[in-house]
């Protein structure tokens, strides 16, 4: 984070070029500030051992324990004939459980003579399983007591009351990095401090200096509690100081205001509406509205609940500006979904989507579709539309942000599903308005606040938490396919019974089914072993056309089918004409088909739960229940059968994104925002430390407020640069 003179040198110079290219290759470490930055994972007491009946399959793991027993076996082998071949085992314990270690031919030699019962050692290698026990073959380990051939040497480096495990990889065993930090922790005086003093001293927080030398050798439990206090607070308050930078910057930039005509195109929508707006939707249209009206970019977050209405209120917004003389866009990730924004936009409008044409109402505009896969003819019809102004509303995918595409007025762009689009694209777009836009993102997953303040925070946050009227409750329900299958075989009846009254179902498949072999994402082949692949739409499809849903009209909808026939199916199925889809999650977002009343997910432990939840809100969209089966062969004990538990137990996605971030890590969250091994986020924990987020979001507004360009904050102005730079794949990009 500092990129002082010291901390700013290659770890090349200071280590050695075989450690450095290693570091730079599995770690992402190439300076002396990126090694100090690199934390340890977590702490070994010299009295506790790791537990070694938790250690996971297939992970690189690093483990302290003592040696139990020593053989050494000889055998015969193809290369041994004569039955020279060796083998040592090793049996280690920590007290909790016992673990064994092989070493094969020459490479027994030298453990032999130093894993004698008795020795404590630090390990470390890939856990596998050999005749249903754990092993771990040729470990790499550090002897943890004086060694006669290197007299104190070990036992100096690991003086300390507590031993740093590092995050470490197959090519570099935690305690070498921790040797190679002790070698470069003399550096840490010259740490630039990004905190201003005064904060850090309100706050109570130790230095710099003091916390990196505190997290890397602690003597105590206090030092870790002492480091990770400062360098949580240095996280969070660089990047809310990013974001509030932002917010400043858009805030100066001009933009046009745009406010609906009281009896323009707005009201006339208003008035043919079959139903009312929720308070909601109201409430939320009002703040739109107002940031509309001011002559600087709106840049706002809709979030809310699956069915919640987004899309009333986006369009509502989109027609103000239209009525106001401007265009609105609006940017869909996939080429299925901005089809779909287009029906259901058209739809909702009526006779006032089709300006210039006969029938069309006074206060009507074009609505136009552009997509990378429309034919020439339709393609130069709507990019004319677009630069004429004859078109006032424009739905499409990434087609929109090419150089060729030009507006009359660019007046709003709206960015359906985020956390798809970067923040260059948005850029992009903005671009395209000959003064900077107004911009409305909407997310249909919900957030917790904390994430939307780390990751979306230069955008104000509209929250819609209310469904509207006439929507049905969902119950959902897990179905134990392995230890019931005749629960499976009741999930089929419940569909054929809805179908008999006349519903429909959707059954949803983690994959296609006619990949060619070696492009699906394979696993390891130990994996492969032990877990099917997933269940494929193809597949099953077929099964249960010929089987459980005979005599029903099945049909089938996947990623990878030509635009017009993905089309050709949905309107076959909202109009009816097809009892049970089939499909992969293109149907997770802007689907809605009120009849249908039932989802049935298979292998359903392969879907995130905000994915999950997302999926379930297709059913129940009318004035029927729905029901959501959520099949898995995941035994009952499982994590991902608890993840299915938690899904079934609750509609409240505010909720099911708190549990899908405490279970998972805060990167795969976070996506592209927290990619690669350089994730910026190495101590804050985003739900936990909830309360630093939202006080260093003040401070850092209120230091921007008060000297934007950061004048007496050089520290800070470095750290800043470092998160910043390019390297590190512009960590506000929000992917």
């Amino acid at each position: 984070m500092d990129l002082v003179p010291a901390l700013e040198r290659p770890l090349k110079n200071v280590l050695g070029a075989a450690t450095a290219k290693v570091m730079a290759e599995h770690l992402g470490l190439h300076t002396v500030g990126d090694l100090l930055h690199h934390y340890p994972r977590r702490y070994e007491e010299r009295g506790q051992l790791t537990h070694l009946a938790d250690l996971p399959m297939d992970e690189h793991v690093t483990v302290v324990a003592q040696v139990a027993d020593a053989r050494l076996h000889t055998f015969a082998s193809a290369r041994a004939p004569r039955g020279k071949g060796q083998r040592l085992e090793v049996t280690i314990t920590d007290g909790s459980g016992r673990l064994q270690l092989v070493f094969f031919g020459n490479g027994v030699h030298k453990p032999h003579k130093q894993l004698l019962p008795g020795t404590r050692a630090m390990f470390a290698g890939k856990v596998s399983v050999f005749n249903r026990r754990l092993q771990l073959a040729h470990p790499a380990y550090e002897l943890l007591r004086g060694d006669p051939d290197e007299p104190g040497e070990a036992v100096e480096s690991w003086a300390g009351a507590l031993i740093p495990l590092y995050p470490a990889t197959a090519k570099l065993e935690s305690w070498k990095i921790g040797k190679a930090v002790q070698t470069v922790l003399p550096s840490v005086q010259e740490a630039l401090d990004p905190l201003p003093e005064a904060l850090r001293e309100g706050r109570g927080l130790v230095s710099l200096p003091e916390a990196l030398v505190k997290i890397h050798r602690p003597q105590t439990k206090a030092d870790v509690a002492d480091a990770r206090a400062r360098l949580k607070w240095d996280e969070a308050f660089v990047l809310q100081v990013a974001l509030a930078r932002r917010r400043h910057t858009d805030a100066q930039l001009p933009a046009v205001p745009r406010v609906p005509r009281p009896d323009g195109l707005l009201a006339a929508f208003d008035d043919r509406l079959p139903f009312t707006l929720t308070d909601g939707q109201r409430r939320v249209s009002r703040e739109i509205f107002d940031d509309l009206a001011t002559d600087h970019p709106m840049h706002r977050l809709l979030q809310g609940e699956v069915g919640s209405g987004k899309t009333m209120v986006a369009l509502r917004a989109m027609l103000a500006v239209v009525d106001a003389g401007g265009q609105a866009a609006l940017l869909a990730p996939t080429e299925v979904l901005a089809q779909q924004h287009h029906r259901s936009v058209t739809e909702m409008m009526g006779e006032l989507a089709e300006g210039g044409m006969l029938g069309g109402s006074e206060h009507a505009t074009k609505v136009v579709l552009l997509t990378g896969s429309m034919g020439a003819a339709a393609r130069r019809q709507a990019l004319l539309d677009l630069v004429t102004g004859e078109a006032g509303v424009v739905i499409g995918t990434h087609a929109l942000i090419e150089d060729k595409v030009q507006f009359h007025d660019l007046g709003l762009v709206v960015v359906d599903e985020q956390h798809r689009f970067g923040v260059e694209q948005r850029d992009a777009l903005r671009g395209k308005g000959k003064q900077p836009p107004h911009l409305l993102v909407m997310t249909a997953t919900p957030i917790p606040r904390t994430v939307a303040m780390t990751v979306f925070g230069d955008l104000e946050t509209s929250v819609l938490d209310q469904l509207p009227a006439g929507r049905s409750p969902i119950s959902s329900h897990v179905v134990p396919a392995a230890d019931k299958p005749h629960f499976l075989a009741r999930a089929w009846e419940r569909v054929r019974e809805e179908v008999a009254a006349g519903h429909q179902a959707y059954v949803v498949c983690p994959r296609i089914g006619d990949e060619e072999e070696g492009t699906g994402k394979r696993r390891s082949a130990e994996d492969d072993a032990e877990k099917r692949p997933p269940l494929a739409v193809l597949d099953v499809a077929d099964q249960l056309a010929k089987g459980p849903l005979q005599g029903l009209r099945v049909e089938v909808l996947h990623g990878r089918m030509a635009p017009d026939d993905k089309d050709a199916v949905m309107r076959r199925f909202a109009a009816g004409d097809a009892d049970v889809l089939v499909a992969t999650t293109v149907i997770e977002v802007g689907v809605n088909v009120p009849n249908a009343t039932a989802m049935v997910i298979m292998d359903a432990d392969r879907f995130g739960v905000s994915q999950l939840h997302q999926l379930r809100g297709r059913v129940g969209r009318g004035a029927a229940p729905g029901v959501c089966l959520l099949v898995t062969e995941m035994p009952e004990a499982s994590p991902a059968r608890q993840r299915l538990n938690a899904v079934a137990a609750t509609l409240d996605g505010f909720e099911l994104s708190r549990i899908d971030l405490e279970q998972r890590r805060e990167g795969d969250v976070l996506g592209q925002a927290q990619s690669g091994a350089r994730s910026s986020l190495r101590v804050l924990e985003v739900i936990e430390d909830e309360e630093i987020i939202a006080e260093a979001r003040q401070e850092a507004t209120a230091l921007v407020a008060a000297d934007p360009d950061l004048t007496g904050l050089p520290g800070l102005r470095t750290a800043l640069d470092a998160l910043l730079d390019e390297e590190r794949e512009q960590y506000l990009e929000k992917g």
